[in-house]
């Protein structure tokens, strides 16, 4: 059932964001050097590594860490970088992931590979049993600002219980917050 709900909001959310993809798009690749997508090896469902893709808003010689684990987030960013990051368009080639499957519209988000606390955590606790997610109940509940302990508890809070009302909940709450850009740090 999850899948499908996934595959008709991938449906309706094309349509309605084709236009802001191509502008994105457009502007990534006029701002800075190199690739419009920047794909990271990402963990999901059972600990399998996948490909990520995201516009990308940092310049091409960024360490591959979390953004929390640099220095100066902020003097890596493309000049649209901080736009994208803030607005969340920069995750709207993760529906790319949702078609493939990698990826849900709602989960716990999907941990970098290198992230070993984080991934050590979530499958001590059986969120690694879960199809990571665009958004989920920890990022609308604290999005960047959350310690990994208390991110994996509220990954836990959803893995118990998840079903088609939170999820709606939780893509509701999702849109608030990017409208609002809640929660977001860097």
């Amino acid at each position: 059932m999850k899948r499908l709900v996934d595959l008709i909001l991938i449906l309706v959310t094309v349509v309605l964001l084709s236009l802001p993809v191509i502008i994105v798009v457009v502007l990534v690749k006029l701002t800075s050097k190199g690739p419009i997508f920047y794909w990271s090896d990402r963990v999901g469902k059972d600990n399998v590594i996948f490909k990520m893709p995201k516009f990308r808003s940092m310049n091409i010689d960024t360490p591959e860490v979390a953004t929390h684990l640099l220095a100066d987030p902020k003097s890596v960013l493309t000049p649209i970088g901080d736009f994208l990051r803030k607005s969340s368009l920069d995750e709207l080639p993760q529906l790319w992931s949702i078609i493939k499957g990698d990826m849900s519209f709602v989960g716990p988000r999907p941990a970098l590979f290198n992230q070993d606390d984080l991934i050590a955590l979530r499958t001590e606790k059986g969120v690694h049993d879960l199809v990571p997610g665009l958004t989920g109940w920890a990022q609308i509940n604290g999005r960047d600002e959350l310690p990994i302990p208390q991110k994996v508890d509220l990954d836990v809070e959803y893995l118990h219980h998840q079903s088609l009302w939170l999820d709606i909940k939780i893509i509701w709450l999702t849109f608030i917050k990017v409208i609002k850009k809640d929660g977001v740090s860097h």
